[in-house]
């Protein structure tokens, strides 16, 4: 059996100032308090959200998360969402293990008007939507011009 001569060298085994920089950022800037022993703080929902003429979209991924345990409130013109993403199994050694977990929350404000009692949310394969109609006063109103 022939033997494979590799060569040390140092330089490969050092983690680049950039590479350094970015993992501090992604651990304590874009992931806050996911990170493992810090489970007691409140992760923050990433969601997007858009408007149309009628109402404003908002969407959020919750993979494994039943409907029932989502609580979502409207109160003023602040929205808030809350929930947990369950705890993977304790059980077993991992290989990998980078799915999120742990209880999570989100507020945002409306700047504009909107209609609280017609709000609707739907769940379908892990995806949150939340339709909330604007209030009548602030939808674009077409006038048709009349000729004599």
């Amino acid at each position: 059996m022939a033997r494979k001569i590799t060569y040390w060298q140092p330089m490969r085994d050092f983690v680049t100032l950039r590479q350094a920089m970015d993992r501090l950022f992604e651990e304590s800037l874009v992931h806050p308090g996911w990170s493992e022993g810090q489970r007691e703080r409140v992760a923050r929902l990433p969601l997007d959200a858009y408007s149309t003429e009628e109402e404003i979209v908002i969407m959020a991924s919750l993979p494994g998360v039943k409907p029932e345990d989502v609580e979502i409130t409207i109160e003023g013109d602040a929205l808030s969402i809350k929930g947990e993403i369950p705890e993977p199994p304790a059980d077993v050694d991992y290989i990998l293990r980078e799915r999120r977990y742990g209880p999570f929350s989100r507020t945002l404000t409306f700047n504009i008007p909107v209609q609280a009692d017609k709000a609707e949310a739907s769940f379908k394969d892990g995806l949150l939507t939340l339709s909330v109609p604007k209030a009548e006063e602030i939808r674009p109103r077409t006038i048709k011009v009349k000729t004599k």
